[in-house]
């Protein structure tokens, strides 16, 4: 079962998106997941097995140039995420299209989404939703003295 994303869920959400973004302790993100989740143009679904949280999807609008789109705002996925043991379930689309569906009630027409160029697991996933490959890109960056 899917639910939106409420204050109550701040700590459970913060320990899975810790699982995901581990250069973080749930400690560290339930602020900032707190103030996303304040926003008008944001939302967090969580998926739920018998009452325990085992999977989140964060959403919100881009209105900024959206790499491969054609409109504006665009619904983005900023981060995925369900539990090794539960995984192969189908889960991870069921959040994703609960996120699709928000976007599109926000009045987007596209959906987008990235993933650092070495993770093939969110590459294959995001090529089995639909997703089409926009660009390739290597940032840089430089300390000036």
């Amino acid at each position: 079962m899917i639910k939106t994303g409420k204050k109550e869920d701040i700590s459970r959400l913060a320990e899975l998106a810790a699982l995901l973004w581990e250069e973080h302790t749930p400690g560290d993100l339930e602020e900032d997941l707190a103030d996303i989740m304040a926003r008008e143009d944001a939302s967090f679904f969580l998926y739920y097995e018998q009452d325990v949280p085992v999977g989140f999807a964060q959403c919100q609008l881009r209105h900024d140039y959206v790499e491969g789109t054609e409109s504006s705002p665009v619904g983005y996925l900023e981060g995925i995420f369900v539990r090794a043991e539960c995984r192969h379930r189908g889960y991870a689309g069921e959040l994703l299209r609960a996120c699709e569906r928000w976007a599109a009630d926000k009045g987007c027409r596209e959906f987008a989404s990235d993933c650092e160029l070495d993770n093939e697991d969110s590459r294959r996933f995001h090529m089995a939703m639909g997703f089409c490959e926009a660009n390739r890109i290597i940032c840089f960056t430089k300390e000036l003295i």
